[in-house]
């Protein structure tokens, strides 16, 4: 598609005449170009949970052919299953946390693949990811405490604050998506209004695409620490302004990979949607691999 050739040709008669013919064209010239926009980043060492995320430039209708031109491989080899939320995006995932170690790899292979009428793709890539150490993180609400656990371990306990009565956090599993040293968090960003602006949070770590964080706090009097629960739906650690390495946000920032689960239960609300973030963990196997668009999906272990 949308390729330009050019034909010269000779020929010649039974009299040795000859005839020469020179002529050029253009094969069809989509519409629209589809592109992938694809979670983790290539070469990346990522935690274990981390989901594939294919986020479509797009809305697609054919969804069967463009999961047909993706494929996602481990080694060591695990079923590795795809789901559609809509028809923008489609998530990998295997049935249990990756393994430390895990080499995965994505392989595009879209170009010229009809997602839609008249919109074809374009890429023709393939990239990789490493899973380095386990870590896992859980969050008791009604407790104020995060409990991280390294490779099974025990690491720490650390005293938190999570979503206030009004504003409560969500449970269940999330995954840390990016990491920021530093970051403005405004609440009319996420529908609080005027209700905070702080220029300068430290060791912020996104959790769903909704706007929920773990991140440090400076600003909290009194402390409420492992007492508490006074924040907006975030879950809030001890820091300082600036950030301080030896604060417990910027101790348990120093120790996390984006692709780390932390998981939020006694929590006085919902459990987070699979599409919010990549919330995929949420959904058990049986209804993940239901919303694959075909019967023997691609992208299983190879």
């Amino acid at each position: 598609l949308a390729a330009g050739y050019t034909v010269d040709a000779v020929a010649v008669d039974g009299d040795g005449r000859r005839s020469a013919r020179h002529t050029a064209f253009t094969t069809y010239v989509p519409d629209e170009r589809l592109l992938a926009y694809v979670t983790p980043e290539n070469r990346a060492v990522v935690g274990t949970g981390m989901i594939v995320s294919l986020a479509f430039s797009r809305e697609i209708t054919d969804r069967a052919a463009v999961q047909r031109a993706v494929r996602v491989t481990a080694r060591p080899p695990v079923e590795i299953r795809p789901h559609w939320f809509g028809g923008s995006r489609l998530d990998f995932r295997p049935e249990h946390y990756w393994k430390p170690g895990t080499q995965v790899t994505v392989v595009l292979r879209l170009r010229d693949v009809r997602a839609a009428r008249g919109v074809y793709g374009i890429q023709h890539k393939s990239f990789s990811f490493t899973v380095g150490r386990s870590q896992t993180s859980l969050v008791d609400a009604a407790a104020h405490t995060m409990q991280v656990r390294r490779d099974g371990a025990l690491l720490a306990t650390v005293p938190v604050t999570a979503g206030a009565p009004d504003h409560p956090t969500y449970n269940g599993r999330m995954v840390v998506m990016e990491m920021l040293d530093v970051t403005r968090m405004n609440g009319r960003t996420v529908g609080f209004g005027g209700e905070y602006d702080i220029a300068d949070v430290p060791h912020a770590m996104r959790l769903t695409d909704s706007g929920t964080f773990l991140h440090g706090n400076y600003w909290s009097v009194p402390d409420p620490f492992g007492r508490a629960n006074v924040s907006h739906g975030c879950v809030g650690l001890e820091d300082v302004r600036g950030g301080g390495s030896d604060t417990p946000a910027g101790w348990f920032f120093d120790r996390s990979l984006v692709g780390d689960v932390v998981e939020v239960v006694h929590s006085d609300d919902e459990t987070v949607a699979a599409s919010n973030g990549l919330g995929g963990w949420n959904m058990d196997w049986a209804h993940w691999t239901a919303g694959s668009a075909l019967k023997r999906p691609a992208g299983t272990a190879g």
